[in-house]
């Protein structure tokens, strides 16, 4: 019989595939996965073993016996390993550390500048990483994955930044290699918005397959989650409607270098830059939030056309995408309902009834710990799934040879 082949031609359960049995978290004897999985209750046994020394399962409770020794059960152990989660913006940045379930063990924050470069951002982040390792008492190598968003355009399948239009020096820089070169651990780099998607749904909409989450700050981007997964397209630029042309937008310049984007008219700094015009001492979203809160007729009108000028693009995807949620979040968001307002004013009055009948628009549950929730649970995802398991077989593997 070929190797890795059961009787009639049957692939047999290799090693990550049984872990996707406990991936549940439910304790289960080797009888009972034998009887799952039609493997030799001394084959279970030998795979058990690895996953048990990559740190994923060890023994839980005892199960009731049948007569004699009480058998032995099995499951994940969720903080056996860790998982460090990372969101970096255009002048902050936030890391985590959680465990296998998504519990946050350490945090660290930092007002860092994007524009710094890679290299600086990235040694920042390591030492981050390494402070709360210390805080917690555990090491590099206990790290499985680690999930990072970044505040521009990335190429999905290979991490690398793709002309982002904030990031000087960030241009097709390889992050997973640079990282693996310090922390020995798979390591994945979204777009900032994406993440974010991925955080807003678990935390915030956890029974919603179809959500937009729309993220309006110093820039305008949305994350599409559909039929439960998020919708990154062939590129990873999926969702980038800050750079659609609206009709009110003019030939409004914006920094990717075209005219008329939605970005360049209802952004953080496109608002505030509309406020000075107006002859307000305006120079951050903080001093539109702050006159929005004193109640200033013109910031309140400034906030909600932005709202109207988003709602226009956004009525464009409601027909696109159906989405059962829409989600805004970012730091424009904190003026409160002005800004929902105008997007609810267009959108409801220009999508189709049946589209529009049961949609919620809504401000983000997850609030700013968004992003650092969805690149804990895109990091968790990988490393819990059959490939993640694979890789961290293959490094014990290594560790076997280079020991021989």
């Amino acid at each position: 019989m070929a190797e890795g082949m059961r009787s009639g031609g049957i692939p047999a359960v290799g090693t990550s595939e049984l872990f996707q049995i406990l991936r549940d978290g439910v304790p289960r004897t080797r009888a009972e996965l034998a009887a799952m999985t039609g493997l030799a209750r001394s084959t279970v046994g030998v795979r058990l073993d690895t996953l048990t020394e990559i740190g994923l399962v060890g023994a839980a409770e005892t199960a009731v016996s049948t007569g004699g020794r009480p058998p032995v059960q099995v499951a994940l152990l969720p903080q056996a390993r860790l998982i460090a989660a990372a969101d970096i913006g255009a002048s902050h940045a936030r890391v985590a550390m959680t465990d296998l379930s998504g519990s946050p063990l350490a945090a660290a924050d930092a007002r860092l500048d994007i524009a710094d470069g890679p290299e600086r951002v990235l040694t920042w982040l390591v030492g981050a990483i390494d402070g709360m390792l210390a805080d917690i008492d555990r090491t590099r190598a206990d790290i499985a994955a680690v999930g990072i968003g970044l505040p521009g355009p990335v190429e999905f399948s290979t991490g690398r930044p793709a002309n982002p239009p904030i990031m000087p020096g960030w241009d097709g820089f390889d992050v997973p290699a640079w990282l693996r070169a310090h922390i020995p651990a798979h390591v994945l780099v979204d777009n900032d918005v994406n993440i974010a998607a991925l955080g807003e749904r678990e935390h915030g909409w956890p029974d919603v397959d179809h959500l937009l989450f729309v993220k309006v700050a110093t820039g305008i981007g949305s994350g599409i989650v559909s039929e439960g997964r998020l919708q990154r397209g062939a590129q990873g630029t999926a969702g980038d409607i800050g750079h659609v042309r609206v009709a009110s937008a003019g030939d409004t310049p914006c920094r990717c270098g075209n005219t008329g984007c939605l970005e360049a008219v209802a952004s953080a700094p496109a608002i505030a830059r509309a406020l000075r015009a107006a002859g307000h001492d305006v120079a951050s979203s903080d001093d539109v939030i702050a006159l929005v809160a004193r109640g200033d007729i013109d910031a309140i009108g400034a906030v909600r056309q932005a709202g109207r000028m988003i709602g226009e693009v956004l009525a464009t995807c409601v027909s696109l995408i159906n989405p059962s949620v829409i989600a805004v979040g970012g730091s424009v968001t904190r003026a409160g309902e002005h800004l929902l307002a105008g997007v609810r004013e267009v959108v409801y009055a220009r999508s189709m009834p049946l589209a529009t009948e049961h949609l919620i628009i809504a401000q983000s549950r997850a609030g700013a710990g968004a992003a650092l929730a969805g690149a804990a649970a895109l990091a968790i995802d990988y490393a819990l799934s059959p490939a993640g398991v694979d890789e961290m077989v293959a490094t014990l593997e290594d560790r076997r040879l280079v020991v021989r």
